[in-house]
């Protein structure tokens, strides 16, 4: 009997963690040459980001911007004169940070 209950929550916990891993959020930003960062987002399975928040964030926790996607899942905004960081906020375990320094003019 134990062992049929032990079996039964393995089984519950695989197939409850199996669609949190087909949702994993996307995010990627690029300079466009003309002053202005974009990035675009979404999720693993497909779904659009239009909606989530966008965060830029001076390297000490700072809100620099706040704004959200757009219809086409774009977020475009004045890049920062001093180092800042971007975060893609769909809730919590659905968040993702790109390091400016790390976006190429």
């Amino acid at each position: 009997m134990i062992k049929n209950g032990f079996i039964a929550a393995i089984l519950i916990t695989l197939f409850t963690a199996i669609p949190a891993l087909a949702h994993t959020p996307l995010c990627s930003c690029w300079d466009e040459g003309d002053g202005k960062i974009t990035c675009e987002g979404g999720f693993s399975d497909g779904s659009s980001a239009q909606g989530v928040i966008m965060y830029v964030k001076e390297k000490n926790g700072k809100t620099l911007i706040k704004g959200q996607m757009n219809e086409f899942s774009e977020f475009s905004f004045k890049k920062p004169s001093q180092p800042y960081t971007i975060m893609f906020d769909a809730g919590e375990g659905h968040q993702v940070e790109v390091n400016g320094e790390e976006i190429a003019e």
